[in-house]
């Protein structure tokens, strides 16, 4: 998705004004933070935490590329396998990749650019590679509908411990939460059933345990209690803002947030998790005193967090403004 990149002198502006917020935590190795640096990425628009190669971070352009996904290192930024998806067909828009606990990877090709006007969209699935080199692996195609209509999404999520698909759709007056059927099928329709009410997402992932699902924007993210297949309580997570804020995944371990942005040598930040006491979930997030669900934006009770839709506006309406007393300037 490109329709919302930020024009360079913004993210310029936009860097310069979150330079004062205090850094966020990283590792001396790998799940550390880093930047892509391969030159064949450029669209960055999902991201998947290898458990079979620590440090590995499975990546993949947006559209107009191919069949295409690539390890990522986190230690140095560098590819170390590109994987050529044969028997799939021609992608049409990639959004989304996650890992599931049977050991496969799954490719969301669930973008509508024209905003739902597509009857079905595709998941893509092949085992993640034993051994990381550049290598041709066929991999198996579903179809996917939804039980009520075409939509756009950006955000696919299987759950790590049943091997359910579940994507939520794109749309800022609020999307919805889709549950794939108990296992996928090739050759026939897998149709997806709305289970959730959620804002605005360009992607999403569940926490290791299975107990938490994040769902970002470009602006902000939150965290919800999932069990038995649904939505419980939300509350606010701590995200970087980005020049535009397209991918997050759970370090392998659960300890920290990782999220990703599009554009060329676009950088991967790590969040670390604050984790709760009570022994339920990572706790993803700020929860204030437990008994909202809101932040400080919203009035709940919630501690403020970086990278909040309302930090956001702000922080663009304060580029606007400097903009405005530059032009102003020139004229006096």
């Amino acid at each position: 998705m490109r329709s919302y990149r930020l024009a360079p002198s913004l993210g310029a502006a936009v860097l310069l004004a979150l330079a004062a917020t205090p850094a966020l935590a990283a590792d001396d190795g790998a799940d550390r933070s880093f930047t892509i640096e391969d030159p064949r990425i450029t669209e960055s628009s999902g991201l998947a935490a290898s458990r079979a190669h620590p440090g590995i971070y499975w990546t993949h352009n947006d559209s107009d590329d191919g069949p295409y996904v690539f390890a990522v290192d986190s230690r140095t930024g560098k590819t170390v396998a590109r994987i050529t998806m044969k028997g799939v067909g021609s992608p049409r828009d990639v959004e989304a990749i996650s890992l599931g606990p049977d050991g496969n990877l799954y490719v969301g090709d669930i973008g509508d650019n024209l905003n739902g006007s597509w009857d079905h969209v595709w998941i893509y699935r092949f085992p993640e590679p034993k051994v990381l080199k550049d290598a041709t692996v066929r991999a198996t195609q579903f179809d996917v509908k939804y039980a009520d209509g075409p939509r756009n999404a950006e955000a696919l999520m299987v759950h790590p411990k049943t091997g359910r698909v579940y994507i939520a759709s794109k749309n800022e007056d609020g999307g919805g939460l889709y549950e794939g059927p108990a296992k996928l099928t090739a050759g026939a329709d897998n149709v997806f059933r709305r289970v959730g009410e959620v804002p605005w997402v360009t992607d999403g992932a569940f926490s290791p345990d299975g107990k938490e699902l994040v769902l970002r924007s470009y602006f902000s993210a939150r965290g919800y209690a999932f069990a038995d297949g649904r939505l419980g309580k939300d509350y606010p997570v701590e995200s970087p803002l980005l020049p535009q804020s397209e991918s997050v995944t759970f370090t392998a371990d659960g300890s920290a947030l990782m999220y990703g942005s599009e554009g060329e040598r676009s950088d991967v930040v790590r969040v670390d998790v604050e984790r709760k006491g009570d022994g339920g979930g990572s706790g993803a997030g700020h929860r204030g005193d437990g008994k909202g669900t809101g932040g400080a934006e919203d009035g709940g009770g919630g501690v403020p967090v970086k990278g909040t839709t309302l930090t956001g506006v702000a922080v663009l309406a304060g580029i606007g403004l400097l903009f405005a007393l530059g032009r102003r300037r020139r004229k006096g």
